[in-house]
């Protein structure tokens, strides 16, 4: 599903025009990403939590030259399915 979709999706279930719908889901994703900026989480009892994590630089192998390179440490969104979540697509 991608992001039309899902507008669609949204504006179907919710009985919402798909132009509200798009705004629903546009600030949704804002929000979101403001947060995550921001270093905190968003939890949504039930579905499941966005976080940041930080991962640590690394030295990697490129491939098609085998040189080494060094990988620098960098952040990561993460989404941690809820119960209720894990159960409803078991």
């Amino acid at each position: 599903m991608n992001k039309t979709e899902l507008i669609s999706a949204v504006a179907e279930k919710s009985g919402l025009s798909k132009a509200d719908a798009k705004k629903a889901v546009d600030a949704f994703v804002d929000a979101v990403t403001e947060e995550l900026k921001a270093g905190g989480k968003v939890a949504l009892l039930g579905f499941g939590t966005f976080s940041v994590s930080e991962k640590a630089a690394r030295t990697g192998i490129n491939p098609r030259t085998k040189e080494t390179i060094e990988i620098a440490a960098r952040k990561v969104a993460k989404f941690k399915p809820g119960a209720e979540l894990s159960e409803a697509i078991m």
